[in-house]
């Protein structure tokens, strides 16, 4: 029998069967982790599909992100000579890494096939959709990946009616949680 997976502990003390691993608990992957989401980004856009992308970044930039100093909140990516960029995404300067740093808002080089960019450049192109960054977030292997919507821009109404919607959900959980009560 092996440790975990929710059995009971077995405390046999015979040797072949650790005894410490049925106290043991089971710990998170430390490399998987959010970085930062653009929570605004689905109450400015209406968002149609999203995709993942892999992103070219610099060590410094890379040590910079684990450390938690980015934003997503005014960048975009846009499809640029054949190649999709990510544009005015912040990452915050890595003070260990002085002189040879690298720029906060630089422009960076998303990792697409060329299926998905051909698709994106007629969502951009042809339809008038935008390319929003949603998340910024280390997959199980520690590699940053960032989480692409193709979305289409919100008119003012739009945006009243997603609140509105959002506050009434919260206020039929408050009576449904309240009415369970009584």
């Amino acid at each position: 029998m092996q440790c975990g997976a929710g059995k009971a502990p077995d405390l046999d003390f015979s040797p072949g069967r650790p005894y410490l691993c049925a106290t043991m608990a089971e710990k998170s992957d430390p490399n998987s982790r959010l970085i930062a989401e653009n929570r605004r980004a689905r109450f400015d856009y209406h968002i149609e599909s999203d995709l993942e992308a892999g992103v070219m970044l610099l060590g410094s930039e890379v040590k910079s992100l684990r450390q938690g100093g980015s934003n997503l909140g005014e960048s975009y990516a846009s499809v640029e000579g054949g190649e999709l960029w990510l544009i005015n995404s912040y990452v915050a300067p890595y003070r260990e890494a002085k002189t040879w740093g690298h720029e906060e808002r630089r422009k960076r080089k998303l990792l697409v096939s060329k299926r998905e960019l051909a698709r994106l450049w007629n969502a951009t192109a042809r339809e008038g959709m935008t390319i929003v960054p949603m998340k910024w977030y280390f997959n199980e292997r520690g590699i940053v990946k960032i989480k692409l919507g193709v979305a289409k821009g919100k008119k003012l109404a739009d945006k009243r009616e997603t609140s509105a919607q959002r506050d009434w959900g919260r206020q039929k959980q408050r009576l449904l949680k309240h009415g369970a009560r009584e």
